[in-house]
C-alpha cells in the first residue's frame, strides 16, 4: 500500500470556518481564529483522520471589507509550534511573504518550527497580492511591487533559504564530550548567495531537519507563477472551476517539470474544495442553505472585491448584469482574476447578487455537497483523473463540516484503498511521498 498512489488531505484552518459568515452561525466561535484551543482541536481532529496536513493563511495588513476570521488572527509560523505540541504525527503548514520578509530569518523561523515538530514543517511560499495595497504602507512602501517583479524576487528568495537550510550536513554535530568536538567544522557550509536582490553570507544557526527540509508549498497559476511552482515547489495548492480546467492545468504544470530537471512525483497539486456532508443530499442542502442565509449580500461583494482588482461590487444594484461590471486593471491575484471574470464573461445570466454563492459559497462546485458516498465519489473521480493529486479541504463551518467529513467521508475513502488508514511515516515528507532532499553542498562536492 505504502508504493500505491494515496489521495493526499489537507485541512486549512481558518478559525469558525471559511464561508464568510460561518462565524454567525450558532454552532461556531466567533473568536476561533485567536483561540489556540480551538485551532488544536481541528488540528487534532484533522489528525484523527489522518490527514497529510494542516495548513495557515496570512495577511500583513487588514482589510476591513475581507473575511471576517482573517482580520484577528496569529502569526501563522508562531502558530504551528502551538500546533506541532498539540499534534504528533500530521504535517503543519504555514504561509510566509517573500516580499514582506528576508530569507535568513524565515529560513531559521521555518527550521525552528522543523525541529519543535520533528519534521512536519512546510512553507506556503507567498508574494503577497492584497488588491488595495495596503501592505506596502505597513513595511515603508508607496506602494505594491508589481506581479512580475515580486515573483523574480521570490524565486531569489526559496534559492537563498534552501541554501540556508543546507548549511549544516546531516551529520555535522557530533556531541563528542570525549573529544571535545561539539561538530565538525568541515561539514558546515556558508551558502555566499549574490543576486539581483539578495546579497546572504550564511551559515546558517540551527541543523538541518530530520526531514531535510520543510516542505515547499505554493498557490500561483500565472505564469510566473507556474514557473515558480515548477522551479521549486512541492505541493501547490489550486482552484478550478471544473474538472476539464483542472485536468488541463495538471497536465500543463507538470509537463513543466522537466525543464527544471524535475520528476512527477516531486511535485504534488491539491484541488482546493469545501464540502458539506450529511446523511441525506436534503439535510446536505439545508445546511448550504441556512450558512448562506446568514450573509449580507453587499457584505459579500465587498469581499469579492479584493479579488477582482479591488472593484466595488456594492455600488451596484443586485440584479445587474456581472457582464456590466467594469474592471480596473488587477496587480493582485491574477489567476484568481482570470478564472472569475472569463466565468462572468462566460455565462452571461450572472448578476451581481449572484457572484459570492458562484465564486465562493461553500462547494460551489455543488457535487462536494451532498451524501458521504457522493462525496467520496466525487473526490475519487477527480483524483483518478489526473485533475488532481488530492485536496486541500476549506470546510465552510468548523469544526462541524471538519469532524463530520472525519466520520462520514474518510471510512469510505480508506475502505476503497485510496487513502491511508494509518500514517506510515513519521515527517510530512513521508506523509506526502516525497523524498528528504539530498544535502546541495554534499551533493556539489559528490559531483566534483
Amino acid at each position: 500500500m505504502a508504493n500505491k498512489r494515496q489521495l493526499k488531505i489537507g485541512a486549512y484552518l481558518v478559525g469558525s470556518g471559511m464561508h464568510i459568515t460561518s462565524w454567525r452561525h450558532p454552532l461556531a466561535s466567533p473568536n476561533a481564529s485567536i483561540d489556540v484551543h480551538a485551532l488544536a482541536q481541528q488540528a487534532q481532529i484533522a489528525e484523527a483522520g489522518k490527514f497529510d496536513f494542516v495548513f495557515s493563511a496570512d495577511s500583513l495588513a487588514i482589510n476591513h471589507e475581507s473575511h471576517p476570521q482573517i482580520v484577528n488572527r496569529f502569526d501563522p509560523i508562531v502558530l504551528s509550534t502551538a500546533l506541532a505540541g498539540a499534534t504528533e504525527k500530521i504535517g503543519i503548514a504555514a504561509t510566509a511573504s517573500t516580499t514582506y520578509s528576508e530569507p535568513y530569518i524565515l529560513a531559521r523561523q521555518f527550521a525552528s518550527v522543523d525541529h519543535i515538530s520533528s519534521g512536519r514543517a512546510g512553507w506556503n511560499v507567498v508574494t503577497t497580492a492584497d488588491a488595495t495595497g495596503q501592505t506596502a504602507l505597513n513595511f515603508n512602501r508607496d506602494h505594491h511591487w508589481e506581479h512580475d517583479h515580486r515573483y523574480e524576487r521570490a524565486e531569489e528568495f526559496v534559492d537563498v533559504v534552501k541554501g540556508l537550510w543546507d548549511s549544516w550536513e546531516d551529520d555535522a554535530f557530533l556531541y563528542d564530550k570525549k573529544h571535545d568536538l561539539f561538530y565538525d567544522k568541515a561539514k558546515v557550509h556558508e551558502v555566499n548567495f549574490k543576486g539581483n536582490y539578495f546579497q546572504v553570507k550564511g551559515p546558517l544557526n540551527i541543523a538541518r531537519s530530520k526531514q531535510g527540509q520543510p516542505v515547499i508549498f505554493q498557490a500561483g497559476a500565472s505564469k510566473p507563477g507556474q514557473r515558480l511552482a515548477a522551479r521549486t515547489g512541492e505541493v501547490i495548492f489550486t482552484s478550478w472551476d471544473n474538472i476539464e480546467q483542472a485536468k488541463q492545468y495538471y497536465q500543463t504544470l507538470k509537463a513543466r517539470l522537466a525543464n527544471f530537471g524535475r520528476d512527477d512525483s516531486e511535485l504534488l497539486i491539491l484541488h482546493a474544495i469545501s464540502p458539506i456532508v450529511a446523511s441525506t443530499a436534503e439535510a446536505a442542502e439545508g445546511k448550504f442553505n441556512e450558512l448562506h442565509s446568514l450573509t449580507d449580500p453587499y457584505e459579500s461583494l465587498k469581499f469579492i472585491s479584493g479579488y477582482m482588482g479591488n472593484v466595488d461590487f456594492s455600488q451596484y444594484a443586485l440584479d445587474t448584469p456581472a457582464a456590466e461590471v467594469v474592471f480596473p486593471e488587477v496587480n493582485s491575484i491574477q489567476s484568481n482574476f482570470k478564472e472569475m471574470k472569463a466565468i462572468i464573461d462566460l455565462e452571461r445570466d450572472l448578476t451581481v447578487g449572484d457572484l459570492y454563492g458562484r465564486f465562493f459559497g461553500p462547494a460551489r462546485k455543488d457535487a462536494f455537497i451532498g451524501t458521504p458516498t457522493q462525496i467520496a465519489d466525487e473526490m475519487q473521480k477527480w483524483w483518478k483523473e489526473e485533475a488532481t493529486d488530492g485536496f486541500m479541504i476549506q470546510f465552510p463551518l468548523a469544526p462541524r463540516d471538519l469532524q463530520d467529513f472525519v466520520e462520514l467521508v474518510v471510512p469510505i475513502l480508506q475502505a476503497r484503498g485510496i487513502f491511508r488508514e494509518e500514517y506510515e511515516g513519521e515527517t510530512l515528507r513521508d506523509h506526502l511521498g516525497l523524498q528528504k532532499p539530498i544535502n546541495q553542498f554534499v551533493k556539489k562536492h559528490s559531483e566534483v
